[in-house]
């Protein structure tokens, strides 16, 4: 082998290790960001599982708000409830006859 072919050789196989190494380094990187992904969505997730909730509560609210009107008392409220329980008690009679 000449000398210009070692060179070229050693040139080549020092190329050959930095790719190599390159190539290890992208895979780990990889692998992080997939674990990041990863502990995204389940944020998101439990993120969007809050939301639901805090909606949830919200449309309570604005259903207890409704039911004690402009300007009515409580009073006025619990018997709008009462009412609305008998009518779906009556309503449970009903189907299960």
């Amino acid at each position: 082998m000449t000398e210009r072919e070692t060179v070229l050789l050693r040139e080549f196989k020092g190329k050959l290790d930095k790719l190599i190494n390159l190539h290890l380094r992208m895979k780990e990187e990889k692998q992080l960001l997939i674990e990041e992904k990863l502990q995204l969505l389940e944020q998101v997730r439990l993120l969007s599982l809050k939301n639901e909730e805090l909606v949830r509560k919200q449309e309570d609210l604005k259903f207890a708000k409704s039911l004690l009107g402009a300007g009515e008392d409580v009073h006025g409220a619990k018997l709008k409830i009462n009412r609305i329980v008998r009518e779906i008690d009556n309503c449970i009679a009903l189907l299960n006859k």
